[in-house]
């Protein structure tokens, strides 16, 4: 079994965008924005996306929801903590040796919370 995608949440879409946009920049991915609910980031094996929701509802963020990526290289995981943090996120944890994985945590801006590891 693989994972196919993920969604996150947005309540701004051209501030999601633009968050996304930049923190993807140089990784090789294509954005898609089927409607303008959705927008996608794409690459081979991975798709991960931000959206208005259906219902029309809020978007909020899920209370232990984590979306990892593995950016390959401690400096990867640095560069893009600090980016992000730039961006406008918020930091939820350092880049630091946790386990065997050098990983960073952050919320984007619609608090959806992410993992950055090598």
């Amino acid at each position: 079994m693989k994972m196919t995608y993920f969604v996150v949440g947005t309540n701004a879409m051209e501030a999601s965008k633009a968050f996304y946009d930049t923190l993807f920049e140089g990784m090789g991915l294509q954005t898609l924005s089927p409607s303008d609910r959705m927008t996608y980031w794409m690459g081979e094996d991975f798709a991960f996306a931000t959206a208005i929701p259906f219902d029309t509802k809020p978007a909020t963020n899920g209370n232990g929801t984590m979306v990892g990526f593995c950016v390959e290289t401690k400096e990867n995981v640095e560069r893009m903590h600090a980016l992000a943090l730039q961006l406008g996120g918020t930091c939820e944890g350092v880049p630091n040796q946790r386990g065997p994985k050098y990983s960073a945590y952050v919320r984007d801006p619609d608090s959806n919370k992410l993992c950055f590891s090598d």
